[in-house]
Parts: structure tokens; C-alpha cells; sequence
């Protein structure tokens, strides 16, 4: 209990066992006093925990707007002419960020793309090792209605891209079977009829045993027709 709350308790009890008038009146007066200085108090006290409570809010409040997280780029579709390898990027609402938000950075052999802010993301694109060299001051970017355009110049014009990058052509050729141009052309057939012998059943083993004997047999009699 504050001190002035003990005035007010000693002040009342006062009053109660006043009889004359003149002590009583100016009792009451105090008490008024007293009370009004408690209500002040009070007031001082909870104006002082609102100005706190403003304080300690976050200052994000008036933050700076935001870009989220940034999503990597994996589809895009690309074309070329004589001149340019076109690589086109689908962006809802591209078009409708500042410029300075659509940066792109070239190098001789690859490219990057940043869209910043887009519906509270960023959008990052970064294409390495490309198949040919391209030449940096030829190469731009173009936005259009939901799509960023990205203009690669060919250093060497003409010529066709068979692949984007090195690493997609690495890929695609490990995928083609080898052939030896040097060894007998049969020798891959063996090689295939060879692996299904080892992987398939009796009947299947039946099958070949019997297509490879007859065939024996026509090779044999100088037929090699089948």
C-alpha cells in the first residue's frame, strides 16, 4: 500500500470519530485531496505502461517490404534462329514489376536471371556451361505478358545448337547405344540376344537356341535370308 493510500485509510478513520464540525470539514477537504492526488496517480502510472507497450512493439511495423524466398527456375522452353538462342521463361505477372526488378548477367558460356519482388517471391535462373560461346554485348533480355525472353547472341552465327548446354548433350549421348563401327556389325545383336538369353525363361531360351540353330543351318547352306 503506498503512503498516500495510508493517509487516506488514517484520514477516514479520523472522520468516522470526529464529532465537531469544523475538525470534520476539513478532514473531508483532505480527503478530497488526497483522493484526487491518488486518481493522478493512477492515471501518470497506466499512461506510462501504454508508452511502454508502444515501445516495445516491433518495429516491423513500418518494415520495409519484403522478397520472401527465392524459387529456383526449372522449366522454360528454347528455340534459335541464325543468329540468337531463345530461352523463354513463364512468369504470371512478370510484366508487371519494375524494370530494374528483371536483371540478367552474361558470360561467355552461361547466363543467370533474377526477378526480384514477384508477388512476394524472388525468381532465380542460373544456366551454366552452354553448348557454344555467345557474345556478351549481343545478348539482352525482352519482358512480355507473363514471360521473360532471353536473347543469347551466337558468337559464331549459322551454326546449330543441337543442346542448350554441354552437360545436356553429355547426357543425351550417354543415353544413345554405342556402336564400334570397326567390329562386325552382328556382334550388337549377339550382345542384346545374348542379355535376353540371360534374363529370360525356359521358354524364351528354347525360342532363341532354335532361331540360332536354324540360322546356323541356312548360313551353313549359303541362305542367309530370313
Amino acid at each position: 500500500m503506498s503512503s498516500l493510500q495510508k493517509d487516506l485509510e488514517e484520514v477516514k478513520v479520523l472522520l468516522e470519530k470526529a464529532t465537531r464540525k469544523r475538525v470534520r470539514d476539513a478532514l473531508t477537504a483532505e480527503k478530497s485531496k488526497i483522493e484526487t492526488e491518488i486518481k493522478n496517480k493512477m492515471q501518470q502510472k497506466s499512461q506510462k505502461k501504454a508508452e511502454l507497450l508502444d515501445n516495445e512493439k516491433p518495429a516491423a511495423v513500418v518494415a520495409p517490404i519484403t522478397t520472401g524466398y527465392t524459387v529456383k527456375i526449372s522449366n522454360y522452353g528454347w528455340d534459335q534462329s541464325d543468329k540468337f538462342v531463345k530461352i523463354y521463361i513463364t512468369l504470371s505477372g512478370v510484366h508487371q514489376v519494375p524494370t530494374e526488378n528483371v536483371q540478367v548477367h552474361f558470360t561467355e558460356r552461361s547466363f543467370d536471371l533474377l526477378v526480384k519482388n514477384l508477388n512476394g517471391k524472388s525468381y532465380s535462373m542460373i544456366v551454366n556451361n552452354l553448348l557454344k560461346p555467345i557474345s556478351v554485348e549481343g545478348s539482352s533480355k525482352k519482358v512480355k505478358t507473363d514471360t521473360v525472353l532471353i536473347l543469347c547472341r551466337k558468337k559464331v552465327e549459322n551454326t546449330r545448337w543441337d543442346y542448350l548446354t554441354q552437360v545436356e548433350k553429355e547426357c543425351k549421348e550417354k543415353e544413345k547405344p554405342s556402336y564400334d563401327t570397326e567390329t562386325d556389325p552382328s556382334e550388337g545383336l549377339m550382345n542384346v540376344l545374348k542379355k535376353i538369353y540371360e534374363d529370360g525363361d525356359d521358354d524364351m531360351k528354347r525360342t532363341i537356341n532354335k532361331a540360332w540353330v536354324e540360322s546356323r543351318e541356312k548360313q551353313a547352306k549359303g541362305d542367309t535370308e530370313f
